[in-house]
């Protein structure tokens, strides 16, 4: 379960990375006249960026809970 939550963790921080890269250059682009059309325009920067987020607070949520299991296993009797 460990290496579930671990290699879960490691996806959505690296696919909030990606997300917010794509919305800054979305951003960037709209700035400059163009605009970059993903999945037929289903998604814009703004929503990009809110993905992001909510995949960034699940992973801050997944390495407070693998702290608070560690710090159980290293309090004496816990």
């Amino acid at each position: 379960m460990e290496k579930l939550t671990s290699i879960v963790s490691r996806l959505f921080f690296v696919g909030a990375f990606v997300l917010l890269t794509l919305a800054v250059i979305e951003r960037i682009a709209y700035e400059a006249g163009y605009t970059i059309v993903l999945l037929g325009g289903t998604f814009s920067g703004f929503r990009l960026l809110e993905i992001a987020v909510v995949l960034l607070v699940f992973v801050i949520d997944m390495q407070l809970r693998e702290t608070k299991e560690e710090i159980k296993k290293r309090r004496p009797g816990g």
